[in-house]
């Protein structure tokens, strides 16, 4: 095969990928493609070496395509420019954007693309400029706030949730990096004595020995994922062969170390999806934050500590995100292609998230400007944001009583679609949060009926008609949407406004399994 293609080694393909695609393409983005059987590998003398015309193919299947597709079946209005098809994940998680999980937020570049003074062919104006102060009234998970604050833009969020309030706040306070080291070497350091004669640490050590050699044998990486996408291997079939063999020696295991495994009850989320070692260590971590005496330190770790359990859920890797049952033994992993198992302790995620978050917030200090942002737990529909500002934050009060708000920017919720109380319910079990889970607008309990688009946008109208009251005269306001519904013309009706422009932007960055056609639009609102 050397004699008859051009192959080129990993760095090689990476650079040629990196001139053929026009984008930073690593060496790391290659490997991901052999491992996960996009593209086959070729060894030669112990070294790895992939084949050039097979890289372009790759290539040639998904990019340069995709944008003709996508127009093709969502309309030829689609303003490509607004993708951000060149941005790589890191790039739209950087710094403090990936402090903690949260589905259904956007990226931080689309949110700086009204915000800031720059202007092209689709933005011909400049919307807000350094020293306004913008309101997000669906806060989330900060988004807004964070990209005001390296703008040097003010920004008041509100959120019903009172966990994505702590998360926002997080974000942009001004972290003691010193303290908050200290306290994570002095509770990791407790937690490992916690864990280190432990019976359930024993047990995963042998667990994972085993797993590591009868997966190197049984499931070998990339020439497994290979074979099943040739249909050499019936993978159902062959999964739950191997599935059950594995299960004997887990059961095996579990008497030999006399494991106790699931927890006495079910009847709360902590309960049912935390094997029993895993809540020993949430539980005796948790202890140990509540001593910490710093307010702010201790609010990090509790935010650090709730990815923690994020991750640490029994379920599949391939349910992270959507859980289905929970799983308390050994399974075949349609994701990585082998026998997985749930975790048995926290102490790996506690300490890669701790170090994640020290990271995070010292690139965000460099970027960070002297601005005000602080997002109040409330309800948009009718809090008093003034009054509320005065309370938690008077200095920010002051300046925005002063100057009063420029604009909104902000993503309300779907229609029926995200519950957002529930999908960070392992928190609110924990930390003891209250949970306003009947004033959610959109509610997914409230489900997609006709009845329930009515009281969406009845409520979305309301939160605009409340904010018009803090908002300077010639505001701009700026909704992202997936409007199928066709909802937002009568919001803005109701609001006393006028869609004075509309962005319709493709999304790629998906954390959804399906990655089919999809886009949203920015609905620019101004006072009639």
């Amino acid at each position: 095969m050397l004699e008859t293609e051009e192959l080129l080694t990993l760095k090689q393909a990476a650079e040629f990928a990196s001139e053929y695609t026009k984008k930073n393409v690593t060496t790391s983005n290659i490997s991901y493609l052999i491992n996960y059987g996009r593209i086959h590998k070729n060894e030669h003398h112990g070294a790895v070496f992939i084949a050039k015309q097979e890289l372009i193919n790759y290539y040639n299947s998904y990019y340069g395509n995709r944008e003709i597709d996508w127009k093709s079946k969502l309309g030829q209005d689609l303003n490509w420019a607004l993708s951000f098809e060149h941005l790589k994940e890191a790039e739209t998680t950087k710094h403090v954007h990936r402090l903690h999980p949260y589905k259904g937020k956007f990226i931080p570049q689309l949110v700086a693309y009204f915000l800031d003074e720059q202007t092209d062919e689709f933005k011909t104006q400049v919307f807000f400029k350094k020293g306004d102060i913008v309101l997000d009234p669906f806060c989330g998970s900060g988004t807004t706030l964070v990209q005001a604050s390296e703008l040097g833009i003010h920004a008041i969020g509100v959120d019903i949730s009172a966990f994505n309030s702590l998360i926002s706040n997080v974000k942009v306070a001004q972290v003691d990096l010193t303290d908050l080291h200290c306290e994570i070497k002095k509770i990791t350091q407790l937690l490992k004595t916690f864990v280190a004669h432990s019976a359930h640490i024993q047990f995963e050590n042998e667990l994972s020995y085993f797993l590591s050699e009868y997966d190197r044998k049984y499931f070998p990486s990339p020439e497994f994922k290979l074979k099943v996408r040739k249909k050499e291997i019936d993978e159902k079939t062959y999964a739950e062969f191997h599935e059950k063999v594995v299960l004997e020696k887990f059961n095996e295991l579990l008497i030999k170390y006399n494991l106790k495994i699931t927890q006495n009850t079910q009847e709360r989320f902590l309960d049912k999806w935390y094997l029993q070692p895993v809540r020993d260590e949430i539980d005796f971590v948790f202890e140990q934050i509540k001593k910490v005496q710093n307010r702010l330190t201790k609010k990090v770790l509790t935010i650090i500590l709730s990815r923690t359990l994020r991750s640490c859920r029994a379920t599949t890797h391939a349910d992270l995100a959507t859980l289905l049952e929970p799983v308390s033994t050994t399974y075949y992993c349609a994701k990585h292609g082998k026998i997985c198992k749930p975790l048995f302790s926290i102490v790996s995620w506690w300490e890669r998230y701790c170090k994640d978050t020290l990271q995070r917030f010292a690139q965000f200090s460099t970027l960070r400007t002297s601005t005000f942002q602080y997002c109040l737990n409330g309800n948009s529909e009718n809090i008093d944001l003034f009054s509320e500002l005065e309370k938690k934050h008077p200095h920010f009060f002051q300046l925005a009583q002063q100057q009063k708000i420029k604009g909104i920017f902000s993503s309300p919720p779907y229609v029926g679609l995200i519950d957002y109380h529930e999908q960070h319910a392992y928190a609110y079990d924990l930390f003891g949060f209250e949970r306003k889970d009947e004033q959610e607008i959109g509610a997914m309990s409230k489900k997609q009926t006709k009845q329930a688009q009515q009281a969406y946008a009845q409520g979305i109208a309301n939160v605009l008609n409340n904010s018009k009251r803090f908002l300077a005269d010639d505001y701009d306001i700026f909704l992202v949407a997936n409007d199928k519904f066709n909802l937002y013309p009568q919001i803005a009706q109701i609001a006393e406004m006028q869609i004075v422009n509309q962005y319709k932007r493709p999304v790629l960055n998906r954390t959804e399994k399906d990655k089919g056609a999809y886009s949203e639009i920015i609905f620019h609102l101004k006072a009639i």
